[in-house]
């Protein structure tokens, strides 16, 4: 390609001709596809869209379980020059009609399955757009002109916010103007870290409508590794796959990897596990025991991240670094963290306070200016609304989101960390830590807690994960009560929707 860093990230193009048979996407239940398979489908399907009068700028939704058709439309997308959103395939057609009404597509591709839901969400938006089906799409495909496209530009993805306070807001990402074979390192600095290249065979088990299945599947992709894909989780199943698939790189977040864990040591011994070079957990805070007893299993191959589906900064953390300082998701890799008061005063190391980046690119929402104008300082700084605080050597270490923060009496009690205890605990298989309405306080700490298999509710328990609390925290941290519930919500993701914890409490108060 002309002006083409040999050196560089490429795309599957260039692939298709240096390493044609080499897998790109394994599914995890038997299909696969290489990269001269996914150069041709992708770059048939791309004229395919040029046909149905999709023109650069405009946008492509994936509406799809995780199956190979997900690497030939996102690659369609990302050579001609449109925006590639994947969308929440477990969106009723009401939320799904909100989210392709706010992105417009030219088109969308979906399966069977997913099928009758994009047609009443399409029905809904009031959109006409072209539907084009997964099961279909190989003899669509074949009546397509092959030949390669004089005039491929690099797209750019649109992600969708998980919608955990509100509903969900499209973020896009800059449209360069370049040819797909000169396009920058995505993630460069982690990507290194984690020794990601051709040779990588990374294994992906979440759903690829989330922002970091969906990048490193375009990561991976863009180096000539493979990328295996599960249908599904399953925690005994993705220990069978990593064996038998050679895994070197896996990405979980830190309930699958709780779930982990929490199998038999007979069966976690009964994987060979010795191809793994690096585990990376991401997502949401990793706690330190789980951490610990992660590399006590795994051995120091266990990295974690910080971003945002925002890109508005990141953070990693070594394996090393997280032995030496529990409870960091390590220093910027990309931007320079900064940390204020609510009144944009920057805090001395070790206070908690509203967490920034300098020196990256703006966040926009699509369509909200007001939520991209608060994201956002008057010395250019960028902020999604976590908090947390930096250590002497700049090392980060999270406390939560800032619309999840406890006021209790009058003092900020941060969920996370006391989230963070009762994880640590036998019995606990997961947690939300949210404040419920009390005459006295204001808002009284509250533990919502599931228990693991074995452990039964009892008055006792609720005393004993009180007991817990109290050896281990601050009085007003401690939780004033705990309830048991048979799950808690969150995406496949292992995002919390805290939100969905804390709302029957506050409309019993008529709140």
């Amino acid at each position: 390609m002309p002006g083409h860093d040999p050196k560089a990230p490429v795309y599957p193009a260039v692939h298709a001709q240096t390493r044609p048979d080499h897998p790109a996407l394994v599914m995890s239940d038997g299909p696969r596809t290489t990269y001269r398979e996914l150069e041709r489908s992708s770059r048939r399907l791309a004229r395919l869209l040029r046909e149905l009068g999709a023109a650069r700028g405009d946008t492509l939704a994936i509406v799809l379980e995780n199956r190979l058709e997900w690497a030939t439309a996102m690659w369609a997308g990302m050579r001609t020059g449109l925006y590639v959103a994947p969308l929440n395939r477990h969106l009723t057609a009401t939320e799904l009609g909100y989210v392709l009404g706010d992105c417009a597509p030219a088109a969308i591709v979906t399966s069977r399955r997913c099928a009758p839901a994009v047609e009443e969400a399409v029905a809904i938006a009031g959109l006409r757009t072209s539907i084009l089906v997964a099961e279909e799409l190989d003899a669509r495909l074949r009546a397509v002109d092959g030949a390669p496209l004089a005039d491929e530009r690099l797209g750019a993805r649109m992600l969708y916010s998980s919608g955990t306070t509100g509903r969900p807001k499209g973020i896009r990402q800059p449209l360069r103007d370049l040819h797909p074979a000169d396009a920058p390192p995505r993630l460069g600095p982690l990507v290194e870290r984690m020794g990601i290249d051709e040779q990588a065979v990374f294994l992906s088990p979440a759903p690829n409508y989330h922002a970091a299945p969906f990048t490193f599947l375009l990561i991976v992709q863009m180096l000539g590794g493979t990328v295996v894909s599960l249908p599904r989780f399953d925690a005994e199943d993705l220990l069978r796959v990593v064996e038998e698939q050679r895994v070197t790189h896996l990405q979980v977040v830190p309930t699958m990897l709780r779930r982990l864990l929490r199998l038999p040591e007979e069966v976690r011994a009964r994987h060979d596990l010795s191809s793994l070079r690096v585990v990376v957990t991401s997502g949401a805070p990793c706690a330190r025991e789980l951490e610990a007893e992660a590399l006590a299993w795994l051995g120091p191959i266990v990295h974690e991240y910080y971003g945002a589906s925002e890109g508005y900064g990141q953070t990693h953390v070594s394996p090393q670094e997280a032995l030496e300082r529990p409870g960091t998701v390590g220093r910027a890799l990309k931007g320079e963290i900064h940390v204020t008061d609510a009144d944009g005063v920057e805090l001395p190391p070790g206070e908690v306070g509203r967490i920034w980046f300098a020196g990256t690119d703006p966040v926009r929402y699509h369509g909200d200016e007001e939520k991209s104008r608060r994201a956002r300082n008057d010395r250019g700084w960028t902020t999604i609304g976590d908090l947390g605080h930096v250590d002497e050597d700049g090392f980060l270490f999270l406390a939560g989101r800032e619309s999840h923060t406890i006021i209790s009496g009058g003092v900020n009690v941060y969920p996370a960390e006391v989230e963070e205890v009762l994880e640590a605990h036998p019995a606990v298989a997961d947690v939300a830590v949210i404040g419920v309405p009390d005459d006295d306080l204001g808002e009284a700490v509250r533990a919502v807690v599931q228990l693991c298999d074995g452990a039964v509710e009892s008055p006792e328990l609720a005393d004993e994960l009180v007991a817990w609390c109290r050896e281990r925290l601050a009085g007003f941290k401690r939780p004033r009560g705990v309830d048991v519930v048979a799950s808690l919500p969150r995406t496949p993701t292992g995002k919390l929707l805290k939100d969905e914890v804390r709302r029957p409490y506050w409309e019993r108060a008529g709140v």
